[in-house]
């Protein structure tokens, strides 16, 4: 496999001269739960799916610490060779399926718990850096759902070590709920690219009272996931950003309380367009129980609901929204999506708030207008006369043809329908 690069305009990943699409999922604790035959099962379903990267960690958990993250851990012990030689296979495996591996050394909370420290951290990283040197179709993920502050030092002389080991290797930080890796890490040389996690909470959601509410300096945008990505376009040194966990599907809404609904696959539908149309160079895909391999109700738990997750992961690998992030993928490489730019100023009447947002994403060639609700919305398209038009449904990945521009304003009315996947994007090319 090729290595991935960074685009010319600093906005995109690159493969080969080529724009590279990162559709992820969160499979983070396959080297942990699954064996080599269950691992090339849900390896195989994600390659055929089109997924272009996997998410994953290296180190979840440790022997003593197997609770430490309050999702269980049957594969602990690391100290044995056994345990890396089976992460060697799952890498390979992936790679001879055409997918990529992000990794993560280890999670962040290994941090917090004096796993990792600086007196171990250079001899951790010189030896995953030493040896996956010569593994094509990896990307460094650091961090892993924590805010760094503290332990910079640490994340610091990992990047560096791993930079140094791997310098064709592109590196990025995983950050907590709600935060962006630049936040803390943009300026720094071994960071290629950055990632944030908009989370798991409703646009109510943001002060629940608990350890993990955000703070101020962090902000809070609640389902408005787009707006990170404009807020990582105006930081400088310029890097592509992308939102690496989004709401899962099938995950409890705020994740704590299990009186509250679950996420659907519209709702991650909408993740994927709004942030992809913001300009975002890719999008990560999770399910609740995809993301941690849940063996079923027989499966031991550490005293919690584990976000209120149902089913064997078995089960929910086939959910459609897994099956629906490929229509993004394949919208979106339609075109030379490199070029594309925000364009709110096309809407005739102003952009609108919240569930209501009319995400426009244009190139000299191109307009993608997604409307989750459905509802209709008017377009300047005094540049885009003669251009084909389509509505395209997401949830089906079907065009269906209107005709060309013809006049400066068009009034875009999606069909009505009957069930909730009322989101559509309206689709201009030449």
């Amino acid at each position: 496999m090729e290595k991935l690069g960074i685009s010319e305009n600093k906005k995109y990943l690159a493969c080969g001269g080529k724009p590279f699409f990162w559709l992820g999922d969160t499979g983070w604790l396959i080297f942990h739960k699954l064996t080599e035959e269950d691992a090339f099962v849900y390896l195989k379903n994600r390659a055929d799916k089109g997924f272009t990267v996997i998410q994953a960690v290296l180190i979840y958990a440790t022997e003593g610490l197997c609770d430490i993250n309050k999702m269980y851990i049957p594969n602990c012990n690391v100290e044995d060779i056994k345990y890396w030689e089976h992460c060697d296979r799952v890498i390979k495996k992936a790679g001879e399926l055409g997918l990529y591996m992000a990794l993560l050394p280890c999670w962040g909370s290994l941090l917090k718990a004096g796993v990792i420290t600086e007196e171990n951290v250079e001899r951790y990283a010189e030896f995953i850096g030493e040896r996956y040197k010569n593994y094509d179709n990896i990307v460094w993920v650091l961090g892993g759902d924590i805010r760094p502050v503290g332990f910079e030092k640490i994340y610091d002389t990992m990047g560096r070590i791993l930079k140094e080991k791997n310098p064709d290797r592109l590196i990025t930080f995983h950050p907590f709920g709600r935060c962006a890796s630049s936040t803390w890490f943009n300026d720094r040389d071994w960071l290629d690219f950055n990632m944030f996690q908009s989370g798991h909470r409703r646009y109510d959601q943001g002060s629940l009272g608990r350890w993990d509410d955000n703070k101020r300096a962090e902000g809070f945008f609640g389902e408005d996931n787009w707006k990170y990505v404009l807020r990582d376009r105006e930081r400088l040194p310029l890097k592509p950003t992308l939102d690496a966990e989004p709401s899962y599907e099938w995950i409890l809404q705020g994740l704590h309380d299990p009186t509250q609904p679950y996420w659907t696959a519209t709702h991650v539908r909408r993740y994927a367009y709004w942030s992809v149309f913001a300009g975002a160079c890719g999008h990560t895909y999770g399910d609740n129980s995809v993301m941690q391999f849940y063996g079923g109700k027989d499966e031991p738990t550490q005293g919690v609901n584990n976000y209120g997750v149902r089913e064997n992961w078995k089960i929910s690998l086939h959910h459609e929204g897994s099956g629906q992030m490929k229509y993004l993928k394949d919208l979106v490489t339609s075109v030379n999506f490199t070029t594309g730019e925000v364009k709110d100023e096309l809407i005739i009447g102003g952009q609108r708030e919240k569930h209501e947002r009319i995400a426009v994403f244009a190139g000299g060639d191109f307009l993608f207008a997604y409307t989750w609700l459905g509802k209709e919305f008017e377009l300047d398209t005094s540049n885009y006369k003669g251009f084909d038009a389509w509505w395209f449904t997401p949830s089906k990945g079907i065009y269906s043809y209107l005709g060309k521009i013809s006049k400066d304003r068009f009034k875009a009315c999606p069909p009505e329908v009957f069930d909730e996947d009322r989101d559509r994007v309206l689709v201009l090319r030449r």
